[in-house]
């Protein structure tokens, strides 16, 4: 009989990239659907555009190259899709073309592709997108207007909408960032589905509560705080991508509070009203330091040191 030889992991699962994308994709769903109701076919437009942009750029990028097409695995359509769902309606499709090629060929591909990249490839777009047109990424649309070019407001940080509009998506903002009952729904399947675990999100969200409460003394305000802006849609969706986040639980903890803590930091000392991009992608670099540096319980070592005991 012989013997087959491989590196790690030797663990099989059905859990393949696909299925995994798949289902970010299906929990994605709700959050899309409501943009478009909310924003229109403007809405529906930045999204495909955004989607068939990223697919488009990871096909080029490897086909000029010469390496293997991985489109198929659907994490080009995962980032284009987060790209559109994190920008307002009103983006120029020529704008949310270059967010997507920026994620998929900068920030991902030539870092060695997918698992290899160091940052969340969509935020990363979108920092970008927010540093080089910052009038264009914040200027949203009122809901319920179908000529979204024609009304504009603040978003719900700074025009204290009220808790019931923040959790239905009666308020400004980017598409799939307004409806907080889609974002929970989308969250409640990727956990039933198996796909993330509930140590990230619940984690940040709970923090970014807690250091709220602490700063401002109000319940009701640190409330509308974890419902306004991008905060949920960043701990369900960004914060947990598996390639830029820590794969120890307890590494995810600090990497969880940490994304919630500074989150409030920037949003209370900053000029920039919202602080989840930013928070994530500084939490991102640390990720690697975190499953380093913090203390894990290591397969087989117990037994070896209560042996080296008897002896």
């Amino acid at each position: 009989m012989s013997l087959i030889l491989s590196s790690a992991p030797h663990i099989r699962t059905a859990k393949t990239t696909s299925r995994l994308m798949g289902n970010v994709l299906i929990a994605l769903l709700p959050c899309a659907a409501a943009g478009i109701y909310y924003f229109g076919l403007r809405a529906a437009l930045v999204l495909a555009v955004s989607t068939v942009s990223a697919v488009l750029a990871e096909f080029i990028w490897q086909k000029l190259s010469r390496k293997p097409i991985t489109i198929s695995d659907l994490s080009a359509a995962v980032t284009g899709l987060l790209i559109g769902l994190t920008v307002t309606p009103t983006a120029p499709w020529w704008m949310v073309m270059i967010g997507s090629f920026f994620a998929v060929i900068v920030v991902k591909q030539l870092f060695g592709g997918i698992g290899d990249n160091f940052l969340n490839p969509a935020l990363a777009a979108r920092a970008v997108l927010l540093a080089s047109w910052p009038a264009r990424m914040t200027s949203h649309p009122a809901v319920g207007f179908a000529n979204v070019d024609a009304v504009t407001s603040a978003t719900p940080l700074t025009t204290g909408a009220g808790i019931g509009d923040l959790l239905l998506g009666n308020v400004p903002g980017a598409i799939g960032e307004t409806c907080k009952i889609a974002i929970l729904l989308g969250l409640v399947y990727l956990l039933v589905s198996g796909t993330i675990s509930w140590r990230i999100s619940v984690v940040t969200i709970a923090s970014a509560f807690l250091f709220n409460w602490a700063l401002s003394g109000s319940l009701n305000d640190s409330l509308v705080a974890i419902l306004s802006g991008g905060l949920l849609f960043g701990a369900v969706y960004m914060a947990t991508d598996y390639a830029t986040s820590p794969m120890q639980a307890g590494s995810q903890y600090f990497y969880a509070i940490l994304i919630g803590v500074l989150t409030i930091i920037i949003r209370k000392f900053g000029v920039y009203p919202e602080g989840v991009t930013y928070a994530i992608l500084l939490a991102n670099i640390t990720a690697p330091l975190l499953d380093r540096f913090i203390p894990q319980k290591v397969y087989g070592i117990p037994s070896i040191r209560k042996e080296e005991k008897k002896a």
